[in-house]
């Protein structure tokens, strides 16, 4: 038994090496020696240790697949797909602690597997499934090499990864198998560990690769960061890449660097991850009925293409600030050629150490101008790109704050150009046909400075204007008359205040009227879940600008009426400012804001000054003691749910 012991530690170790590690320490024909050894050590003494790697031999094919019910719920993720949602994220975890710490790591595309142990012995394998409980792939998951069998944590124990198939595995597997073509690497994964005969498992060599500890019943792990550094020392694998972050904008870096970086890895990834650290913070934030809400899924757009940078330009946008665009080589993105790609800042183009010359990875994102995710490659004569000390449009002098340049000339002519053409955006004031081109004609020779110059146009101020005939004019005057009724979220998103995207401007609508948001103190709007302090200091410092206060009156005066969501008068929760919090068994919380709604109240993301409600499902954190605090009245989702009705 001794050297049966003995040939059980040497060859477990020499696998980790292999399988994990990727550093093996003697050949094949070492290993096969001791393996060999102990198989018939096994067949001679009729015993077989727990921990044998004979254990992983694929055994008969099973029948079917019995269910298995997870200790702790596996849930799914959230998904951003945009840096507008993605901010969001990061507002509503920094109203629970200004100080939180997140981490991102890649998002791989294959099969979620959940492993558990009991004592220090591994005793199952299971699919997600719905996340309450999956299917026991005990069988085809013993066939791999990537986990351990015996850890020395004893007690019980769930942690989950990613089964992946490599993509050079995936390749020689078809070349192999000229009659079985397998068509990607996810669906590779996931047939071969949901295949009843764990030989075929093993045929495909798929690997887990581990990113979670989903449950401990002693001594649980108080961050992702000691839960991955847990994972490693226990011997499963893990991706090398992880990274902590504390702002918005490093989050922002890593997952650019994993966009590049993904290209030239050997596993399928279509994005990051980003969690908060802290399980303490986590606990605080809770979950919804689908989605734990400190973690989110950055996903990444299909469309990407390699460029060479022929030379690159500063754009001047409505804030001032100096964004350089690069022009490149031509490449075809989403069925259009594209020409030129955008870098966010002087910062962003040093930091993805672009340059002149260099080859480039462009993303086209959201049917908007492409964007340089980083190089690829240098050439012997790429050429750094100089930062502007002037204005290249106004040739004012340019002001640097923190990694961005800034024009310091209010009046500088692409500045005001950029302010009208986001007014006149789709997801703004939707003045259809008025292009940059046009905006641009007006303000040379028609003096457009301001939104409401748009609403003075008349069709003689076109004339003479080339290219403009009378169906053009026509058809312009009628947008421009069509926006006067836009939506209040979109009216607020319209006018430009620094940093309302249409998510906070979605929020700010709730108020009901222009003269609503503006009389919002500082505590109101830090109060609401997708908006921060600056941002709130940004809305503040808006209003009580004089030239803007006199810009919404003349708006108002030429007939612009941006119009809050209609809500009936009467309904079970009229006149009442609702709150949800925590995590409602009976359903999702957009339909109990939409049924909210359809009787009359209206919906909140945050407690205020106006709420006069809130209701507390599973897991309520900070909204519910701040209501307590207020002594604004509380009722549980049984109470919710007989309001409505059942």
């Amino acid at each position: 038994m001794d050297r049966m012991y003995e040939l059980v530690t040497i060859l477990n170790r020499w696998a980790h090496e292999y399988y994990v590690l990727d550093a093996p320490s003697v050949s094949d024909r070492e290993y096969d020696a001791l393996y060999d050894e102990l198989k018939e050590l096994e067949r001679t003494t009729g015993v077989r240790l727990p921990n044998s790697p004979t254990r992983r031999v694929g055994g008969e094919p099973v029948k079917g697949f019995a269910r298995h019910a997870h200790i702790a719920r596996l849930y799914s993720l959230d998904k951003a797909v945009t840096q507008d949602e993605l901010a969001a994220f990061v507002t509503r975890v920094q109203k629970v602690d200004p100080a939180a710490e997140f981490t991102v790591e890649y998002k791989f595309d294959g099969l979620t597997v959940c492993l558990t142990y009991e004592n220090g012995a591994f005793v199952r394998a299971a699919t997600r499934g719905n996340g309450v409980e999956g299917e026991d792939v005990t069988a085809q998951v013993l066939t791999l090499h990537s986990f351990p069998l015996a850890i020395s944590y004893k007690g019980t124990l769930e942690v989950r990864g990613e089964a992946v198939i490599r993509l050079s595995v995936l390749e020689k597997y078809n070349a192999a198998h000229p009659a079985e073509q397998l068509k990607n690497a996810r669906n590779a994964a996931a047939g071969a560990i949901r295949n009843l005969d764990p030989a075929a498992t093993a045929a495909r060599h798929p690997e887990i690769l581990f990113y979670d500890v989903n449950y401990m019943s002693e001594d649980p792990v108080s961050s992702q960061e000691e839960a991955m550094a847990f994972l490693r020392r226990e011997g499963f694998k893990t991706y090398p890449y992880f990274v902590r972050c504390a702002s918005l904008e490093e989050i922002c870096a890593a997952i650019d660097e994993i966009e590049v970086e993904r290209k030239k890895i050997d596993v399928l990834t279509d994005g990051a991850v980003v969690k908060v650290n802290a399980e303490a913070v986590r606990a605080e934030m809770g979950y919804t009925d689908k989605f734990p809400r400190w973690a989110i899924a950055y996903k990444f757009e299909a469309e990407e293409a390699e460029a060479t940078v022929e030379a690159v330009r500063w754009q001047v946008g409505r804030t001032g600030k100096l964004t350089p665009l690069a022009l490149i080589t031509p490449v075809l993105l989403a069925g259009a050629t594209v020409r030129r790609a955008t870098l966010n800042n002087f910062g962003d183009l040093t930091r993805k150490d672009v340059k002149v010359g260099s080859r480039v990875l462009v993303r086209r994102s959201n049917e908007v101008i492409p964007e340089i995710l980083g190089a690829v490659a240098h050439t012997e004569g790429s050429v750094p790109v100089q930062k502007p000390a002037v204005c290249p449009a106004c040739g004012a002098p340019v002001e640097e704050v923190g990694a961005n340049l800034f024009c310091t000339n209010p009046a500088c002519p692409p500045r005001i150009v950029q302010k009208l053409t986001h007014y006149c955006s789709k997801n703004a004031a939707d003045v259809e046909g008025m292009s940059e081109a046009t905006l641009t004609l007006l303000f040379e020779a028609r003096g457009v400075r301001r939104f409401s110059d748009l609403y003075a146009l008349t069709a003689e101020s076109f004339a003479g204007l080339e290219g403009f005939k009378e169906r053009k004019i026509q058809n312009l005057l009628s947008a421009i008359a069509k926006s006067k009724e836009m939506p209040l979220e979109r009216f607020l998103y319209a006018i430009g205040i620094e940093g309302i995207g249409r998510v906070a401007a979605r929020d700010l609508a709730a108020y009901g009227s222009v003269e609503a948001v503006a009389a919002r103190t500082l505590e109101e709007l830090v109060a609401m879940e997708n908006i921060g302090e600056v941002t709130a200091n940004n809305i503040i410092r808006y209003f009580a600008d004089e030239e803007n206060r006199a810009e919404l009156a003349r708006l108002k005066a030429a007939g612009v009426c941006p119009s809050a969501p209609a809500r009936p008068s009467e309904g079970k929760f009229a006149g009442e400012y609702v709150v949800l919090t925590g995590s409602l068994a009976s359903m999702p919380r957009p339909e109990a804001q939409r049924r909210i709604e359809a009787e009359g109240g209206t919906a909140q993301s945050a407690v205020t000054g106006k709420t006069t409600l809130v209701v507390a499902g599973e897991s309520a954190g900070s909204k519910l003691k701040k209501a307590q605090e207020k002594g604004i009245r509380i009722i549980d989702e049984a109470e919710f749910l007989a309001i409505l009705g059942g």
